[in-house]
């Protein structure tokens, strides 16, 4: 596991009791007589409420299925996903050899949950200090959807990259397959996007729809640095 200074710098926040981000980050197969699941149980509450009450108060014209459907995409899986790549927790996680060999660093199940164990152990560790708790999953939130709208959070990355070559190239990208990896029941699929015969984003995923994405996403933070 990396210094902990380093997760340490990245959330912000500097743990009186270390102990508690430990467990954060300790997947139940990790050989330990604690691991993350009851931090993971206080956490969701904690984030469920804080959004709904952020949200509430960010969009006064949105009704109760809207705040609903909002919320619902920023607290999913893979909206916490988005939060632990953000600060790379996979490279944070205590796991099993076995878990490991899973690709259990790049798990978004196991991710997102370590999400919400750290939300957990940062208000416990602030002598349940729900005020500074809530401030760290706002502003976590405000750096990593800096667009919180219903139109940008239920949008994919391929639509989304689709529309910016149409306007920059007068073409849709293509999506080339790289590479192969794994045995048959744990197939790797790295996935590049092509554009004017220039290959840009490239990213590996445990399925080919899921490698598009996230090399859309990529190859949209690249084009976006190349207009600067």
């Amino acid at each position: 596991m990396k210094n902990l200074t380093l997760l340490e710098k990245r959330l912000n926040y500097k743990f009186k009791n270390r102990k508690l981000i430990i467990e954060a980050l300790t997947h139940k197969s990790f050989n330990q007589p604690y691991n993350n699941e009851r931090l993971e149980f206080i956490g969701d509450s904690i984030l469920n409420f804080t959004m709904a009450a952020y949200l509430y108060k960010k969009f006064t014209d949105l009704n109760e299925g809207e705040l609903s459907k909002l919320r619902s995409s920023l607290v999913s899986q893979h909206g916490l996903y988005q939060i632990a790549e953000h600060f790379a927790l996979g490279d944070f996680l205590l796991l099993s050899d076995a878990e490991e060999r899973n690709m259990g660093r790049i798990k978004k199940s196991l991710l997102a949950n370590c999400v919400e164990s750290i939300i957990a152990s940062i208000y416990l560790d602030s002598k349940e200090n729900i005020e500074l708790t809530q401030k760290f999953i706002i502003d976590t939130y405000e750096e990593v959807f800096p667009e919180i709208n219903l139109r940008s959070l239920f949008r994919d990355h391929k639509t989304t990259l689709q529309e910016i070559t149409q306007s920059l190239f007068g073409e849709v990208p293509e999506y080339k397959v790289i590479s192969t990896s794994g045995p048959d029941h744990e197939k790797l699929f790295e996935m590049g996007v092509v554009i004017n015969n220039r290959l840009y984003g490239t990213s590996t995923g445990k399925s080919k729809k899921m490698a598009e994405q996230s090399s859309a996403k990529l190859t949209i933070k690249m084009l976006k640095k190349e207009k600067r």
